[in-house]
């Protein structure tokens, strides 16, 4: 027999033991809220603009339209942070992967006790007492440690629905980043085309403004002169200021797209951007395409519908999750265990053995819970069918959208040509002094709301045209696009713009989701 121990030995543990509960039970009546101090507000806020600008290529000229999409997919904060979503639904499916493995655990213990563990026995005959005296059958103190393998059918079963469930999410993450995408193209466009108006007009509508502003300041000499009749004057300065208020307003509307365009593409908000004007207008090869061969496109590749489509398969696998809990659970454990005790005659020794369990009144639950997985496929169902007439609603209003902002285009590019021939001719003949300031500042601004309404209708054109794309479910995105230069991501978006102003229909994927 190993040596019994012959002291005990409270001491050794009961004075640390102590102490860490005293230090425990003070912290937790210590607990005060902190707020953030300067410094820690500083160094996130610093962090986190160094984070927004890291590895973001410098403007080193004009920027086009196919570069400031293409910076936008690279580098948009919003993008990024549909990536980020996608990554962490990724990361979940690939972590709830190893929950159908077997668990292999190790552990280890101490145990101490202050008294010896003593037992009487009794004769299981007679029932009384054994003659022998008490016996000690444990030390006061042990460390134990085991490696243990385990294995449930049901956990199995139960992981492997849930890691399906997961990689739809990831698929189900994938598409609300296209559609991210989408939404950031279409805001691309309209404040790229909104600049390009700002540029063109820039530089005459300050030269306007002036002008009104020097004839506003003749009027008002005018009248305090009162060469002529108080009326007259007054008259003038009223469609003046009216000249004057509306130029304002266009010189405020188009001030902001600076702005916004380069916070789409995460350029320093106060560096100059010189845009170049793309040469294409309104492409309305699209309003020629069948009707019938566009909603097959939208079925197939929206993405609105195909994330509707992942969520019903969730919403079966949930049902084969709720049929698998009425199975009876079957583990099965195997370990090897050790310990010093010294009464121990076997320190080492291997454990096995199986189990089957069932939850006898889990049934009394399984009725209602087979009816809540039924009734969320069918939930499932009905979202995905209203999801389907919501894309065809959207794709025939997208379509007259398109066909009624090409229409407002066309129009307003004819009446812009229009007011800047006569606005030639007013300056001419202001020259000639066969017309006034006045009518030459008055048919300037005419002239720039004309130019204005024209980007501003080719604006909502190219609105209209990116709905009409985010709804057929194509979208200029290349794959790798985080890891892709940028001289690369504006050549792949070039090509995918390219192919829009086609006005053709890219062939149809032949399986584009994988078979439940």
């Amino acid at each position: 027999m190993k040596n019994m121990p012959t002291t005990p030995t409270p001491l050794r543990l009961r004075t640390p033991t102590l102490a860490l509960a005293a230090l425990l039970l003070a912290g937790c009546a210590t607990l005060e809220p902190q707020a953030l101090n300067p410094a820690e507000i500083k160094a996130a806020v610093d962090g986190d603009r160094i984070g927004l600008s890291k590895d973001v290529e410098p403007l080193a000229g004009p920027l086009t339209l196919e570069e400031a999409v293409a910076r936008a997919i690279k580098h948009n904060a919003e993008r990024r942070l549909k990536a980020m979503e996608e990554a962490v639904a990724q990361g979940t499916f690939d972590a709830g992967r190893f929950d159908m493995l077997p668990k292999l655990v190790a552990a280890a213990g101490y145990r101490y006790r202050d008294k010896d563990l003593i037992t009487r026995s009794e004769d299981s005959v007679t029932g009384l007492p054994s003659l022998a005296n008490p016996y000690i059958s444990s030390s006061r103190e042990a460390v134990t440690t085991d490696l243990g393998f385990s294995w449930s059918l049901l956990d199995f079963g139960q992981s492997y629905f849930a890691a399906r469930q997961n990689a739809d999410r990831v698929l189900i993450a994938a598409e609300r980043r296209r559609k991210a995408v989408h939404t950031l193209i279409q805001d691309v466009r309209t404040a790229y085309w909104r600049l390009v108006a700002a540029e063109k007009l820039g530089a005459t509508l300050k030269r306007t403004i002036g002008d009104a502003e020097a004839a506003l300041a003749d009027a008002r000499r005018v009248e305090d002169e009162r060469l002529r009749s108080p009326i007259e004057p007054l008259r003038y300065q009223r469609q003046l200021l009216e000249n004057l208020r509306l130029l304002e307003i266009i010189e405020h509307e188009l001030s902001t797209a600076r702005v916004e365009l380069a916070a789409l593409a995460n350029l320093p908000l106060g560096q100059p951007i010189r845009v170049v004007e793309p040469t294409g207008t309104v492409n309305t090869a699209w309003l020629e395409l069948p009707m019938e061969e566009m909603e097959a496109h939208a079925l197939m590749l929206n993405p609105d519908l195909r994330e509707s489509l992942y969520n019903a398969r969730i919403a079966q696998q949930e049902t084969r999750r709720a049929l698998l809990r009425l199975f009876p659970g079957l583990s099965f454990n195997y370990a090897l265990k050790t310990s010093n005790d010294d009464y121990l005659i076997h320190d080492t020794w291997k454990e096995a053995g199986a189990q089957i369990s069932f939850n006898l009144l889990g049934l009394l639950a399984a009725p209602a819970q087979m009816r809540l997985a039924e009734a969320g496929v069918a939930l499932a169902d009905q979202k995905r069918m209203a999801t389907q007439m919501a894309v065809l609603t959207q794709l025939h209003l997208a379509r007259l959208h398109y066909a009624n902002a090409a229409r407002q285009f066309a129009r307003a590019d004819a009446i812009a040509g229009v007011d800047t021939r006569i606005a030639e001719h007013v300056a001419h003949q202001e020259q000639a002094e066969k017309q006034t300031r006045l009518e030459r500042v008055s048919q300037q601004t005419a002239a720039i709301l004309s130019v204005l309404r024209r980007y501003q209708a080719l604006s909502n054109a190219q609105a209209a045209a990116s709905r009409l794309q985010a709804t057929l479910g194509l979208e200029p995105v290349v794959a790798g696009s985080d890891a892709q230069p940028l001289a690369e991501l504006t050549a792949a978006v070039a090509r995918a713009l390219a192919a829009w102003e086609s006005g053709r229909l890219p062939p149809l994927p032949e399986a584009p989701l994988a078979a439940d």
